[in-house]
Formats: structure tokens, sequence, C-alpha cells
């Protein structure tokens, strides 16, 4: 036995295994029951010539228990509490009313299909309400407080406006607040969403939840830990999470209509056609429990799981998950799409584009000391330069000296003592050889890095976030479909005008802020009615909440992922058009079972009203069609 198996096996790993296997079955204990319940009917009805009619019947009794039990709790409670009847109450009495006039399997299976349609409804809602301690998790707990002349170690709840923090290099800052001292790069995307730090200095504003990358800062807090942008970030995704759609709420009045109105026929089938008809009372009670049965929606209920599951599968095969049933339903129905700039359109990371060198200067020697200096650093551009310098098949052939980083402006280094600085040009300074080329790149909406050998300029890079090579393909095909596109993005105004451009967007909104992505969006659905949101940062978390269709990219945060409704796992815009068709004959096919299966309900409800139907045609015609419409969901598997 290896040292890693004792491990695993020693008692205090064995508790942990243990204790994870039985978490994780309470979190699906509904789904377990469903299925539990499905395989007893199963080999029930497979061994019933070999079982005698009691164990037969008990082997039904234990399948509705274990199927039922979370169904006919929450029905209970439900109509308990609302002091009125639901569907969950009508299954049951359905069921019961099956298996008083001798189908057990009958009322089994009803069960059986509405336990399961509840389990996958409950282990949904439950993903969706993950995303908050995803959050909470970027936050830190405890902070570096400032008192006379000390630094104290305190939780961040325990801060007041106007206490000073100290936050080192590379640390998560816990409160939104000012810098008082230092300065430093700050990696704002948890906020923005943009992947180029921002560099601030005293009197900057910073935001809890962000990083600053390469210096050390004191901040005075100017909101209390309860108050902060992030805060406001969780109770967005939250609100929004909570709202009920117009199509729930209908669906929730139509319940109740529903039931009353079949428990007041069977009720009226019991007694009138006994008393007007001439019928006997063991007649009417037998055609009032075929009524219980056969309106039962059991059909209904086949009408859109298997279609809605078949068309899950079939779009989960080519990278495009979806979280639930509504969503591929309304996906078909969105007239206009807002994305994300960064990590969305573009692939999240800058890039160099362009590379110029002074005519009197050796390009690769320029490389080779570029990547030299860039290698100490971790800054998102150095790693641009570094990747080019790389591509260009680049060589160290120089040891370097003396290496200082300048939090927010650049780099300086020795070599052949020599100083040689690599930084943005409001630090390094101006040089007439590339006035025009630097305006060109920064009217593009490009980051221009100069390279200074000495006094004198040598070269320049100029970076980029670059479009993705499918995003163009996709947004030209979400045209095609006639849907509208808006890019909303927290990066400045030359940058999003670039990026639109280049991916043909019709509009684009800049600087966006978490808030005003929302707040774009709230104006978005006014004004189309049904609107998706793509993105893939905690920064578009409350937007991708409100949007009828939130959609993240497979590579973005824990929070976008968990937010949103839909997973592009391959991180392939294309692939949403993809989803749209799949989502319009998913429609199709569920509307085509719905007024399948409530015409053979009306016609299975008059046959027995006339006394034409008796309770195996009845049982046959509703399991039939029940069957049918299942089959013709499946055909979304192709």
């Amino acid at each position: 036995m290896t040292a890693e198996t004792n491990t695993w096996n020693s008692p205090m790993k064995q508790p942990a295994k243990a204790s994870f296997i039985i978490n994780k079955l309470k979190e699906h204990k509904e789904l377990i029951a469903a299925l539990l319940s499905g395989i007893l009917i199963l080999f029930t009805w497979t061994f019933e010539s070999y079982i005698s009619y009691q164990l037969w019947v008990t082997l039904h009794l234990i399948a509705f228990t274990i199927g039922g039990y979370a169904k006919a709790k929450e029905g209970i409670t439900e109509t308990l509490h609302n002091k009125e009847l639901n569907v969950e109450m009508l299954m049951i009495l359905a069921a019961i009313g099956s298996a008083a006039i001798g189908y057990w399997t009958e009322g089994a299976v009803l069960i059986f299909i509405f336990a399961l349609s509840g389990a996958l409804e409950t282990y949904t809602m439950n993903k969706s309400h993950k995303e908050i301690a995803s959050l909470m998790e970027l936050q830190p707990e405890e902070a570096l407080l400032i008192k006379d002349d000390r630094r104290e170690v305190v939780p961040v709840s325990s801060l007041h406006v106007d206490d000073l923090i100290y936050v080192r290099a590379g640390e998560r800052i816990p409160v939104d607040g000012t810098i008082v001292q230092g300065n430093t790069s700050i990696d704002e995307s948890a906020i923005t969403g943009e992947s180029i730090p921002v560099y601030k200095a005293n009197n900057a504003d910073v935001f809890a939840g962000t990083i600053a990358l390469d210096g050390s800062i004191s901040i005075q807090v100017t909101k209390p830990a309860n108050e902060t942008l992030f805060q406001k970030i969780v109770q967005m995704i939250q609100s929004a999470k909570n709202e009920k759609s117009p199509s729930q709420l209908f669906i929730e009045k139509f319940e109740g209509v529903y039931v009353k109105a079949v428990l007041a026929a069977v009720a009226i089938m019991m007694i009138i056609p006994y008393l007007i008809f001439g019928w006997t009372l063991q007649d009417s009670i037998y055609r009032a429990m075929i009524l219980l049965v056969v309106a039962s929606p059991c059909a209904l209920v086949a009408s859109i799981m298997p279609a809605t599951l078949s068309a899950i599968s079939n779009s989960a095969k080519s990278g495009v998950l979806f979280k639930g049933g509504v969503h591929i339903e309304n996906i078909s129905h969105i007239r206009a799409i807002a994305l994300d700039k960064t990590g969305t359109l573009t692939n999240g990371k800058p890039e160099v584009t362009d590379f110029y060198v002074h005519p009197e200067h050796d390009k690769q020697t320029i490389l080779s000391t570029a990547m030299a200096m860039e290698q100490e650093s971790t800054h998102p551009l150095a790693k641009a330069i570094i990747r080019f310098c790389q591509e260009q098949h680049v060589t160290i052939t120089s040891e370097i000296d003396n290496v200082t980083t300048l939090a927010g402006n650049g780099i300086a280094a020795m070599i052949d003592e020599k100083k040689w600085e690599l930084g943005k040009p409001d630090y390094i300074g101006e040089d007439k050889f590339f006035a025009d080329r630097a305006n060109k790149l920064a009217e593009e909406g490009k980051t221009v890095v100069f390279v200074k050998k000495k006094d004198q300029i040598v070269a320049l890079f100029g970076m980029k976030d670059t479009v993705r090579k499918d995003s163009i393909k996709a947004i030209k095909r979400l045209k095609k479909q006639g849907i509208y596109t808006v890019m909303l993005t927290g990066d400045h105004e030359l940058t999003a005008k670039a990026i639109a451009s280049e991916a043909k967007i019709d509009r684009y909104v800049a600087n966006c802020m978490p808030d005003e992505k929302l707040e774009q969006v709230k104006k978005m659905r006014s004004e189309f009615s049904n609107v998706a949101m793509v993105g893939d940062g905690i920064n578009d978390g409350p937007a991708l909440a409100t949007a009828n269709v939130g959609i993240a990219m497979g590579e973005g945060t824990d929070v976008a992922l968990e937010t949103a409704d839909v997973v592009l796992m391959k991180n392939n815009l294309s692939k949403i058009t993809n989803a749209i068709t799949l989502s319009k004959k998913m429609n199709k096919i569920v509307k085509q079972n719905i007024v399948f299966s409530l015409t053979v309900i009306i016609l299975l409800i008059l046959s027995n009203f006339m006394q034409i139907l008796d309770l195996p045609l009845g049982v046959i015609g509703h399991e039939g069609s029940t069957i049918l419409v299942i089959l013709n969901g499946l055909r979304l598997l192709k």
C-alpha cells in the first residue's frame, strides 16, 4: 500500500469522505427518490407474472411513497399555507384514484413522472443560488487596520467610515475607499471586467474585491462593508433571481384554475349522472374515477419534459449548456442581445498587434532586451510582450541588473551599464519619430508602450485585447436572424468604438459599471421585450440575472457561470444561433404535443361521459398519448 493510499484511508480522511457523500445524497435526495420509484415500477411491471398480488400491491405502495413523498408534502404544506388546492394535490389525488379502481401501475407512473419533473426543478434552483456563495469568497473577511501607528488585523465587518487600512501588493482590497498614501496598478476585472489594470495613486477611488498588483497602499474607508459596490452586485443578482417572469405567473394562475375545474368535474360526475341521467351510483363513481385519471396532467407534463431534456442533451453535445427548460424555450424569443467586450467578444487578454523600431537600432536586440526585462513582471502587458517575443523566436542574450518596477508606469533596468526603460508614454516621454504612429494606435483603442535606451525612444509596442475569430461570424449570423446587437463595456470610448466597428456591432455603450450594465439591459428589455445578455465576469452578474436569458462564456468567472441561464462551454459565440434554431424546433414540438395531449384528454372525457369509454380503454388512451408525446419529444436527440 502506498503512502498516498494510507493518507486517504487515515481516520481523518474517511469521515471527510463520508460527510461529502452524505451531503451529495442530501442535495440530490428528490432526484434519487424519483429514480428509485421509477426503477421499482419497472421491476414490478417486468416481474408481475412471477410475484404474488400482495407483493405486487406492496411494491406499488412503496413506489408511491418514495416517489410521491416530497411532492405530497409540498402540496399539503402549500395548500394549508395558501388555503388553495394546487396541481401537486391533483396529481396525488389522481394517483390515489387510479389505485382505488385497481390501476396501481398507472397511478405509480403518474407519481414517477411528476416526481422526476419536480426533482429536476429543485436541482436547477439549488444550482442557481450557488453563485452567491462563490461570489462572497472573493471578498476578504479581514483587513489590516492602521491605528496609533500600528497595524492590526480586524474583521472587515468591524471597519467604519474614515478608518485607515493597509493593503499590500498582491492583496485583494476589502472595502470601498480612497487612496491616501502609495500607488499601484489595480486589477478591477471583478468590478469592470476589463483585463488591463488601472494605475491609481493619491485621492483615487478603489473598490472592494479588486486587487492591488504591484504596490502597497493606505486606504481611507468611504463606505461600510455592507454598502460597497461589491455588495451591491451581490444584492442585484439576488434581487433579479427572485423576480418571477410573466410566464411563471401565468402558469401559477393556470394551475389553480385547472385543479379546481378537474375536481369540480369529478364531483359533478359522481352525483349528477346518478341524480339526473339514471346512472347507478356505482357507475357514477366509476366514471368519476376514470375522469380523475384521464384528466390528470400526466400527458401534458410528458409533452414538455422529454422534449426539453432531449433539446438540452442535444445542445450539450455541441457545447451549449442550458440550466433549465425555460431557458431553452426563451432563447428563440430574443429580439436583442447585449454582449460584454472583454472575454466575450474579445479574448480577454492584451496581445501585441503592432511593433515599430527606430531605423538606427536592431530589432532583435530590442526584443531580446524587452523580453529579459518583462520576465521580471507579472503585469498583463508584460505577459503580452513576452508572448510576442516568443512568437518571434527571440532569445535572451543580455544580463540585466537593478530591475525596478514602477507601479502603473512601467519597468526600468541596467543592461551593459546602460539604462533601459519600458512604459507608458506619460512616463517615458514623447518622441517626434514615433508621435504619429503612437497617436494613430491610440485612436484605434490600442495601448502604447515605449522602449527607451538611455535618453532615446528606440521602439514602441501597440497592444490590444483582440476580437475572437468567431465573434464577427456570430454577430453576422445573429443579425441575419433579425437580432439587434449591443456591446456593453467598462472600457473607454476609443477602445469600445474600435472593437464595435471591427465586430460590426449595431450599438455600443462605453464606461459601463455593473449597475450601468444592469440599467442598459433593463432599457433594452423595455425596448425589445425579450433580451439576452452574454458575459464572463463578476461585473456582468447583475445584467446576466436581469436579462430574459443570461449567457456565460465557459472560461468566465464562477459567478458568471452560476448566474447565467446558458453556458457556452467552448467559448464559441456562433453556437448561440445554433441554440436558437434548436429552441424554435423544440417549441414547435412542444406545441404539437400540448395540442395533441389536450385533444386526447378532451376526447377521453367526452367518451367517458357518453359511457363509451371503459377503464382499460381510458388507460390505453391516456398512457398511449403519453408515450406518443414522449417519442415525439425524443426526436430532438438527433
